[in-house]
């Protein structure tokens, strides 16, 4: 008997099922039966199908005499099933890697439930991928099982069969079936979720659910829509033969109703002559289902009235939403105009007062942080604001941190006034130079891959960025820190500007040429990893030839597995895949099963760096920082062609790499396993790697910094050489900057 049985009803989805059975059938966890239903598909899907069956044993074809639809198909498929656990997907769907095996060990965890509850994340046809945004409800709830009664957010999910897994003990003794019609997912779901007595949830992405731009039933226009009517019936019909479920009727009258007017504002759902016959049928099945003395939402009072009344609300609401966004874009662009119009008259800088800002805004970090605490200890009498993007990246700071919300009016008046400005990323167009004002721009790290002009022939990585206008906001940059001569040229020829290089090092690595073990051990210690372990760090890059940029390259779980005992493997994901899918397919759920530490959140890279005693990484410029440690670097680079012809490179970092680089896991796996990852050829690499890129960085970068630029002081002593190299730019269109 199977683990799993995996039901896949198929109708008109030949473009999609190879995908789809290729997900099941190439998942890691093998314990699996496949029922595929053809639904007397009219395209090539049943030859699909006998061709897998033939040549995959787990894989049985039923062929339906007739098509019947979603929901009886899917029942067709149960009765042949014979696993512990049904899964349902549709035939346009896919399992993501490494979901089976995910369920499997959540349903162990949690002793066989009734449902386990997983999450999605729908894959638009135009390439974008986002995750289900009530993902946190399956993050807050309980570690072992509940009922709805005890956790009714769960009813909050989207109420479709493709997200759950179902002990099929309990489906066959409480009867459970799929009615025929559109929205048949209704009437199973709820029932399943009140009856069930045991839930239990997977904070893990484990299908893709494919947003095709035509062809989706849902997106059909038609009068099957009224379906929902007669499925929102049956749920009633089985709340009512039950009285102890009597308490969800409020719920489910809520619902219904909400629902319903959802489709109704589809404007691809139903015919307009339907739309007022929709609007009529569903507000008499809300009177007439409506429990005694429950109150009515105020979103569903419209139901009360007439399609009429409807239709009224609906275009005041819309005039509104016009209104408010005219106002808006008004009050911005005045905004910007007043902006403008004071900088010709303002008042003197104020010398004493330096701006800093970071990533974006999104905290007191990286390079601008290290620059603004050495300000504090070297030049006191300077004022430090920092820009941060709202409250919550405020959380957490010293009442001594001052610091302002972008476009406030203490916003306006720190950035009218500030002599220095310093910053990872460059400020927005709105803010004017004024001249005599010093622009600090830091960088977030030696370049590997193209960026500023170079992008302008690489169409795919700088999808959606306007270069000119990044250069014209780079003109306004006065000093370009750089930690070795490999930046200070990629620097000037991406960035073709009027910026004098400052050869200063990186003021963020100062901590890491100069850490105490006791720092170390404060690191390791909140991270949790057990003492003496060894820390293998896994810190990947995004990639431009997916437009999310996630592409997993290593099985995570396999990898910590195979590291075995006495190693943690830590896994940082690059800032712009932090907030993505990418922790929810397995990442986030390895973490709170303690497979692995996701130090993602971590606010400071080189605080991870430090605890870390070997860095794997693809193509990730933290490689950089990490060799002031003189800790071993495996780079790998299974797909390194392709992420060098889409993104383009400086260097070819697989023959001047810092360390050994495997092209496949099986050479990964091996090193570690063999002990070579740590060798005198892996050392080797490292000292000429960090004789060319780490040149600058002595631990008193920040230091140079404030001396320097803000004191007036000679450059300390550093590298042989000028310390200050004007852009090749610099004195003819324009002045050198002040």
């Amino acid at each position: 008997m199977p683990r799993f049985s995996v039901i896949v009803p198929v109708h008109r989805v030949q473009g999609y099922l190879h995908a789809c059975l290729d997900s099941v059938l190439g998942q890691s966890y093998r314990d699996l039966e496949v029922i595929a239903v053809d639904d007397r598909s009219p395209d090539g899907c049943g030859a699909i199908l006998d061709a897998y069956a033939a040549r995959d044993e787990r894989v049985r074809v039923l062929h339906l005499p007739r098509n019947v639809g979603l929901g009886p198909a899917r029942n067709a498929g149960m009765e042949h099933a014979t696993g512990d656990h049904l899964l349902f997907l549709d035939g346009d769907d896919t399992l993501t890697p490494g979901a089976l095996r995910a369920l499997a060990d959540r349903l162990d965890e949690t002793g066989d439930p009734d449902v386990l509850v997983f999450d999605y994340a729908r894959t638009h046809w135009w390439g974008g991928t986002r995750r289900n945004a009530l993902a946190h409800l399956l993050a807050q709830a309980p570690a072992g099982t509940f009922t709805a009664a005890e956790r009714p957010e769960i009813l909050d999910l989207l109420m479709v069969v493709w997200n759950k897994s179902y002990r099929r003990d309990f489906v066959t003794r409480e009867g459970f079936a799929f009615p025929p019609g559109y929205y048949e997912d209704t009437p199973w779901t709820f029932p399943v979720l009140l009856s069930a007595g045991r839930i239990a949830v997977l904070d893990r992405i484990c299908v893709y659910y494919r947003q095709r731009r035509r062809g989706s039933i849902l997106s059909t226009t038609s009068r099957r829509h009224f379906d929902v009517l007669e499925q929102y019936a049956r749920v009633f019909r089985f709340v009512d033969a039950r009285p102890a479920l009597a308490h969800w009727r409020p719920v489910l009258h809520a619902r219904m109703g909400e629902h319903c007017l959802d489709i109704l504002s589809k404007p691809d759902r139903l015919p307009p002559s339907d739309r007022g016959e929709f609007f009529r049928r569903t507000a008499e099945m809300f009177r007439a289902h409506r429990p005694e003395g429950a109150p009515v939402p105020p979103d569903l009072r419209v139901l009360e009235g007439s399609y009429a009344g409807y239709l009224l609300r609906r275009r005041a609401g819309r005039a509104g939403r016009e209104l408010g966004r005219g106002a808006r874009q008004a009050g911005a662009a005045t905004a910007a105009r007043y902006v403008r119009a004071r900088a010709a008259f303002r008042r003197p800088l104020d010398p004493d007062l330096a701006v800093y800002s970071a990533f974006s805004h999104r905290g007191v970090l990286g390079d601008p942080a290290a620059v603004h605490r050495a300000a504090r200890d070297l030049a006191p009498h300077i004022r430090g604001v920092w820009v941060l993007a709202g409250e919550e990246q405020a959380a957490g700071l010293g009442p001594d941190v001052e610091y302002v919300l972008p476009d406030s009016p203490g916003y306006r008046r720190v950035t009218e006034r500030a002599t220095y400005f310093v910053n990872n990323v460059n400020w927005s167009g709105s803010l004017v130079k004024r001249p005599g004002s010093v622009h600090i721009h830091t960088h977030r790290g030696t370049p590997l891959k193209y960026l500023g002009a170079d992008l302008l022939d690489r169409p795919g990585a700088r999808l959606g960025l306007d270069v000119p206008r990044m250069l014209r906001r780079a003109d306004r940059w006065d000093y370009s820190l750089v930690a070795n001569l490999h930046s200070e040229l990629v620097w000037e020829r991406a960035y073709p500007c009027h910026f004098t290089s400052l050869r200063t090092g990186s003021p963020r690595n100062d901590v890491l040429v100069g850490a105490s073990g006791e720092r170390v051990r404060a690191v390791r210690a909140r991270l949790g990893v057990p003492d003496g372990h060894t820390v293998v760090l896994y810190a990947p890059t995004r990639r431009d030839y997916r437009r999310d940029g996630l592409v997993e390259r290593i099985d995570l779980a396999r990898f910590a597995a195979d590291l075995g005992p006495g190693r943690t493997l830590v896994v940082r994901l690059h800032p712009s895949l932090a907030a993505g899918p990418a922790r929810g397919l397995g990442l986030s759920e390895l973490h709170r099963r303690g497979v692995l530490v996701d130090a993602t959140d971590e606010p400071e890279a080189q605080d991870v760096l430090l605890a870390a005693d070997v860095l794997v990484t693809d193509y990730s410029s933290i490689m950089f920082d990490y060799a002031n440690l003189d800790r071993p670097i495996v780079i790998h680079a299974d797909d390194w062609d392709a992420y060098r012809a889409s993104r383009g490179a400086y260097l070819d970092i697989t023959a001047e790499a810092p360390g050994h680089v495997t092209r496949s896991y099986r050479e990964l796996a091996w090193l570690f396993d063999s002990g070579t990852w740590q060798d005198a050829e892996s050392a080797r690499l490292r000292a000429a790697f960090r004789e060319r890129f780490c040149a600058f960085d002595d631990g008193r970068a920040a230091e140079r910094v404030v001396r320097t630029l803000m004191l007036g002081e000679p450059m300390l002593g550093g590298p042989a050489g000028p310390a200050r190299v004007p852009s090749q730019t610099a004195g003819r269109d324009l002045p050198v900057p002040s």
